[in-house]
């Protein structure tokens, strides 16, 4: 189980810290500033130090050093966003904006440790051995992403090829592919491995603050700017830029990164004077810009820069047994989490994961098989217990006569009139029958969707959100 130790002086954040990551089968322990941490425990002997970058005494970036090798995840609030992106540059493995989500911060934390272990075992081993001990035929060495698909295979060979340069590069795929995982891999397979890549979802960010956020602002430049602060694309001097949903970016923030692009310049908010930046720009969507471009939601002449190299990552429905593959991985990461050596598929929950289309994609892969993971009684997780509707899908009948247990409850149920709805209709219906009792997070979570996807597809088949609904958020 890891050992994480959370630093933090607000007493209610830490409690709520500490409660989250015990859940999920996290061993932890805390302190409320740099010296308590000293005096009870041995930093670097835990497995990840996630500490306030403001606190009493010394800040959280006194950590760094103290944790020898450990890896610090920083928090920080927007206002002080500048200074995480230093405290990468001193050496923390990652930041995290306050207030975070449960999701995001879990996310993070699986995330270091998964490179932590990795990284351990990089040490001892070969990276063949290693992907033959875990049965992970395709862990691709260098680039990091499961699955062996034509299609994967594909993308591999194109990120060796692109990552070398200093070309922009637009990664395009649904949500949830996983279009970070390239970003990632495009920035360490490439010369500025080195420096930092500062990572920026574009959708959220308050549109008021984009600018100030991306380029800096100057003193005075705009109520509450008390201080000039640097913007994360002058943090990422150096290094990569990888902006997540570019599509969301306001049009006066879309010429300020052209002229990133065409002159490797900034201007900061507020200020008449520019300075030089070599940044190599990584843009992510699951929006088509050309069209967006020719409807004026999007500027033309950005897009062309963008679309130097376009990087497509296919859906999961798309990736043939990759699937099953990611699935195995995953519960495999998940198994390790609770402390359960003894769990695996059964027939039925194989095929159910094999031919679900998985519209959430990995993200949704990943959700189901932590629920099975937390559900499961025994030592086979069935179809039951991934909590997906295999029934609405558009399957052969014949696939589910030959599933074990759980298909005959499927076919017994058949005359249900939920059988002829298409997956939009079952949305729909979902939606309303569960809006007035659940919060927009509990339905894009049992949806297997983002907040954001969530908001997409109401405004696309015309769904108001409840005012009660609203309220309990």
């Amino acid at each position: 189980m890891p050992h994480i130790l959370i630093v933090e002086d607000e007493t209610i954040i830490r409690s709520a810290l500490r409660r989250l990551l015990e859940r999920n089968q996290y061993q932890v322990s805390e302190a409320g500033s740099v010296q308590e941490a000293q005096e009870r425990f041995d930093i670097p002997g835990f497995d990840l130090v996630v500490s306030d970058l403001r606190l009493p005494g010394a800040p959280g970036t006194e950590l760094i050093k103290l944790a020898q090798g450990a890896p610090v995840l920083i928090m920080t609030s927007y206002a002080s966003l500048r200074s995480a992106v230093d405290s990468m540059k001193m050496g923390a493995v990652d930041y995290i904006a306050k207030p975070f989500d449960h999701d995001e911060m879990l996310q993070a934390v699986a995330r270091i440790l998964r490179d932590r272990e990795a990284r351990n075992q990089a040490g001892g081993a070969p990276a063949a051995a290693r992907a033959a001990e875990k049965g992970d035929k395709a862990a691709s060495g260098e680039i990091g992403i499961i699955g062996s698909s034509p299609a994967m295979l594909e993308l591999y060979s194109k990120i060796r090829k692109v990552a070398p340069t200093d070309s922009n590069v637009l990664v395009q795929g649904e949500s949830g592919t996983g279009k970070e995982l390239v970003a990632r891999a495009l920035h360490n397979l490439s010369k500025r491995a080195k420096a930092p890549l500062i990572s920026v979802n574009c959708a959220a960010i308050p549109e008021t603050l984009i600018e100030s956020e991306l380029f800096g602002h100057e003193k005075g430049a705009f109520t509450g700017a008390s201080a000039s602060r640097a913007g994360l694309v002058e943090a990422a001097d150096g290094g990569t830029l990888f902006l997540d949903e570019i599509g969301e970016l306001p049009l006066e923030a879309q010429a300020r990164l052209l002229r990133v692009l065409q002159e490797g310049e900034i201007r900061r908010v507020g200020s008449v004077q520019s300075q030089k930046v070599d940044v190599r720009l990584i843009a992510a969507t699951h929006r088509d810009l050309k069209t967006l471009s020719k409807t004026g939601q999007f500027r033309e002449d950005l897009y062309y820069r963008l679309h130097v190299i376009a990087l497509k990552l296919p859906p999961l429905r798309e990736r043939g047994a990759d699937v099953l593959e990611i699935a195995r991985a995953f519960l495999a990461r998940q198994s390790a989490r609770m402390g359960r050596n003894d769990l695996h598929f059964g027939p039925d929950a194989e095929q159910a994961i094999h031919h679900y289309s998985w519209p959430g994609n990995v993200r949704e892969l990943e959700n189901a098989i932590e629920r099975s993971v937390i559900l499961c009684d025994g030592s086979t997780i069935n179809a039951e217990l991934l909590g997906i509707d295999i029934e609405l899908e558009d399957l052969d009948e014949d696939v589910f006569m030959g599933m074990a247990t759980q298909s005959a409850a499927v076919n017994a149920t058949s005359q249900d009139p939920s059988e002829d709805l298409s997956l939009e209709d079952y949305f729909q219906h979902f939606v309303l029958e569960h809006q007035d009792h659940m919060t927009e997070t509990e339905l894009a979570r049992k949806l297997g969707i983002s907040r954001k996807c969530l908001w997409e597809r109401r405004q696309r088949l015309g769904i108001p959100r409840r005012k009660s609904s609203a309220a309990s958020e």
